[in-house]
């Protein structure tokens, strides 16, 4: 894909909105929905990393109440033409075909490439990936196992989210996430998976969230991994406008 000149691609990731609280969340919620509507008059495309939502799962005809700013703003964006893609997040794994049936949001459940202005880009929310982080993985394994999901559909929704709420913002059963601390280019995990990635193919940029922790490593001399933050303590992005891939921060005050 070609930018057209003035246009810039923009990324996010980590939200969950819901936590802890609707209440506690609705402001970051405002805020995200200010930056949609401010970056919509030159985004050549938006991509979102996962963890959009605390907590998201897809009923055969219901899904969780709420977040109708966050979802009323991105259909509006969609609808004018502007493409959106949303990698699921680890909070968000149940994700079926709501965001494209109803939003014409494409939806991936692992890391997809892309080529931008001849920039190949390695895309995903990052958990599960890389060594280490096993008791993750198997919990991974349960939540995504068909079997476990139709259990828990079976649950009404009024029991079936609050179980799950608790789990997410509680407990962390379904977290996987670590303090947001840099532990060094040796022990990140995913610096680590993209340096494995570098052996067989090259790559310009790897753009990964879950680790809320905003960071932009060098890889080697024309690649780097860049982790966006979230939008809980950093409000930080990744905009790309055609030559290079750049963190910054949101600081619009509502």
């Amino acid at each position: 894909m070609q930018i057209p000149e003035g246009k810039k691609i923009y990324f996010s990731s980590d939200n969950h909105l819901g936590a802890p609280t609707h209440e506690d969340s609705l402001p970051r919620e405002k805020k995200f929905v200010a930056w949609l509507d401010e970056i919509k008059h030159d985004a050549a495309a938006i991509f979102l990393l996962g963890d959009l939502f605390d907590f998201w799962f897809e009923y055969k005809t219901v899904v969780p109440k709420g977040f109708v700013r966050t979802l009323g703003k991105l259909a509006e964006i969609r609808d004018s033409g502007i493409p959106i893609y949303f990698f699921v997040g680890n909070h968000d794994l149940w994700m079926d075909d709501y965001f494209q049936k109803e939003l014409n949001i494409p939806v991936y459940h692992k890391p997809k490439e892309f080529t931008f202005n001849n920039k190949t880009f390695l895309i995903g929310h990052g958990d599960g990936l890389g060594p280490g982080d096993k008791g993750y993985k198997r919990m991974k394994k349960v939540f995504t196992n068909p079997f476990f999901q139709w259990l828990f559909r079976w649950l009404h929704p009024d029991l079936g989210v609050k179980l799950a709420q608790y789990m997410s913002v509680k407990n962390k059963l379904i977290s996987g996430d670590e303090d947001a601390k840099f532990l060094g280019e040796d022990n990140e995990w995913l610096v680590q998976y993209c340096k494995r990635k570098l052996e067989t193919k090259a790559y310009d940029y790897f753009v990964f969230g879950h680790r809320h922790l905003p960071m932009e490593i060098a890889l080697n001399d024309t690649a780097k991994y860049i982790n966006l933050g979230d939008w809980i303590g950093y409000y930080t992005y990744g905009e790309f406008d055609g030559a290079q891939l750049d963190l910054k921060t949101y600081e619009v005050k509502l």
